[in-house]
């Protein structure tokens, strides 16, 4: 256990572990956690494995169930359409206002090119996680520790609310092309025109991933 790190520091840091773990697909939606594993494999006390999961229950990205135990969440409609909602407000806006010399400029183009990598191997999973550094990049493009970190949160709820889609080939592929040419317009100066293309993307994403969550529903 790590005893020299401060209780409250040593929750934060293991709940951005599990934070990752969500964002980068790891822990996929509705899976039960195990107490016992993770406290082993994270070197840590229960008692502090136990207010990482209330941190994180509150932030929505786990749920527990009495004499169940504690699962990673699963999004449903509300949540989907919240957050899009804010999605559109942050990123939109940071396209706007951005510059094209920007240092998050450089992040969105390794996105797409790390994205273009995978797509060769059929990696999906991994095209999924360098989408959301596109994302999180146009993100920093506000320049806002405020904004980054409520983003950070919003993608861990994304990639969970993604899950409702047993095609991630189907979700991810048309994207990598769309982040290329959004970047294009913004490195054009069309700053209005990226962050338009931008909207009109983000509701397509949400079409897809709603639509999803109802196929689900009804198979349920």
């Amino acid at each position: 256990m790590k005893k020299d790190v401060p209780a409250q520091m040593l929750s934060e840091k293991i709940a951005e572990t599990i934070r990752q773990k969500i964002i980068i697909g790891e822990l996929a939606p509705g899976t039960r956690l195990s107490e016992a594993s993770l406290s082993e494999q994270l070197d840590i006390s229960r008692n502090t494995l136990r207010e990482v999961f209330r941190m994180l229950t509150q932030e929505g990205l786990l749920r527990y169930e009495p004499n169940r135990g504690v699962y990673v969440a699963v999004p449903d409609m509300a949540a989907i359409l919240d957050i899009y909602r804010i999605r559109r407000l942050i990123e939109c806006d940071a396209l706007t206002h951005a510059y094209p010399l920007h240092p998050a400029v450089a992040k969105m183009e390794a996105a797409v090119t790390e994205a273009r990598e995978y797509r060769q191997s059929s990696d999906w999973r991994r095209v999924g996680t360098a989408n959301m550094k596109f994302h999180t990049a146009i993100v920093e493009l506000a320049d806002s520790e405020r904004l980054t970190r409520l983003y950070r949160n919003i993608s861990a709820e994304l990639r969970l609310a993604f899950g409702h889609l047993n095609d991630p080939e189907m979700l991810y592929a048309p994207y990598i092309e769309k982040n290329a040419h959004i970047l294009a317009l913004l490195n054009d100066g069309q700053n209005e025109k990226a962050a338009q293309t931008l909207a009109e993307y983000l509701e397509l994403s949400e079409r897809t991933v709603l639509a999803a969550w109802a196929r689900h529903k009804q198979s349920a």
